[in-house]
């Protein structure tokens, strides 16, 4: 293990087989991401039973009766069923920016602005302007307000149209938003007759950490985007929510994208599952993933470095204190099952976690990923450190 690694995203990782050489299936735990869950029966179940119609008509009942929950749980007017959170996000700016002068303000960090290809620009046309997050996923107010074109309509300058914030906050650890800071985020785009869309892909883990209902939070909000099938466990999905009018365009612009669907009630039955059913369970996520943390900090020798503080749902980003050892590297010997490994075990374990930026890892925890699941990456994870000191130290005899 030498040297320190150049990777600053995590999409290019591999992925290992899970099986010894003498054909031994090996126990995996995969922490990529929290999108790697998979139905259940009971949710296979009521996907084979739904009934379906044609939703580009509006006919499929059972995704209109997904929409209606939806629109109640978030207490917005109306919610719309679409393919991915980053077309639902895509079509939230186009809405919001109709105007081929429009720009939205958003955070350095966001994954609106890194992970879904400038689509802002590329697709919609609008322009956007950054603001620093700060280690919780905040902005400063004062430059976020210095932010918005206060000059318009002096024709040298864009327009100011949207504000979009993250919650939780991906990069950043799966931070939650603090409903104050919300609430002066709200107060300034009214002063300046702006709109707020929350990326709220995983929202319901912040409603949970934070002990709220989801309409708490968007109360500061004018539309929100949440994903099905994060720790919410639908295959597939994302519901956008917002004003009658706002959704009645956003049907306009999801067809323009391709994302008007025919017969897909078997899939809207898996979000209301989602939806009706596994919310509650989130906090064990959470639970799973502060005893993950709480054991990187107890390896004898400080290999990791992280705050317990930050550790606020379902994510772990935690850093690699010795430089010697890339994210990369730790991560690939996470995922591989070495020579000594199952005489020590008892038993091949790989866990699959991305290496991220800053010389740093993430996992993240979802309800494919149970209790002994944890307990099984602790234990990996305590013997690739030791591993790792034993030959450090072997190499400064």
């Amino acid at each position: 293990m030498t040297g320190r690694s150049s990777t600053r995203w995590y999409h290019k990782t591999f992925k290992p087989s899970n099986t010894g050489p003498d054909g031994a299936t090996w126990t995996r735990v995969d922490l990529r991401t929290d999108a790697m869950t998979k139905p259940g029966v009971e949710m296979r179940k009521a996907m084979v039973e739904a009934e379906v119609g044609d939703d580009v008509e509006g006919e499929d009942p059972t995704v209109n009766e997904l929409q209606e929950i939806a629109a109640d749980m978030f207490q917005m007017e109306d919610a719309l069923f679409v393919p991915t959170g980053t077309m639902s996000n895509l079509i939230a700016v186009m809405v919001h920016c109709r105007e081929r002068d429009d720009e939205v303000i958003l955070g350095h960090l966001s994954h609106i602005h890194i992970y879904e290809q400038g689509g802002t620009a590329q697709l919609a046309g609008v322009h956007t302007t950054t603001v620093n997050n700060l280690a919780d996923g905040t902005f400063d107010l004062e430059q976020l307000e210095s932010k918005i074109r206060h000059e318009y309509p002096d024709p040298h300058f864009p327009r100011s149209r949207l504000i979009c914030v993250e919650n939780t906050h991906s990069v950043l650890g799966g931070r939650v938003l603090p409903l104050s800071f919300l609430k002066e985020v709200r107060a300034l785009a009214d002063r300046f007759s702006l709109s707020v869309h929350m990326d709220g892909a995983r929202l319901m883990n912040a409603a949970v950490a934070q002990g709220v209902h989801p309409s708490t939070i968007l109360q500061h909000t004018d539309t929100v985007s949440v994903s099905l099938s994060k720790g919410l466990g639908a295959p597939v999905g994302t519901m956008l929510a917002g004003p009658k009018g706002f959704i009645s365009r956003a049907v306009r612009c999801r067809k323009a994208l391709g994302g008007g669907m025919g017969q897909i009630g078997m899939l809207a039955a898996a979000g209301k599952m989602s939806l009706l059913e596994n919310v509650g369970r989130m906090e064990e996520d959470h639970r799973n993933a502060k005893t993950f943390a709480q054991a990187l900090l107890n390896v004898g020798q400080p290999l990791f470095a992280l705050d317990m503080a930050t550790v606020e749902t379902n994510v772990v980003r935690f850093f690699i204190r010795e430089p010697g050892l890339s994210p990369t590297e730790f991560c690939t010997c996470m995922a591989e099952v070495g020579d000594s490994e199952e005489a020590v075990l008892g038993q091949g374990i790989q866990v699959l976690m991305y290496p991220y930026f800053g010389n740093s890892v993430r996992a993240v925890w979802h309800l494919g990923i149970s209790r002994d699941d944890t307990q099984l990456a602790i234990r990996k994870m305590q013997f690739v450190a030791s591993q790792y000191l034993y030959l450090k130290e072997r190499l400064k005899v």
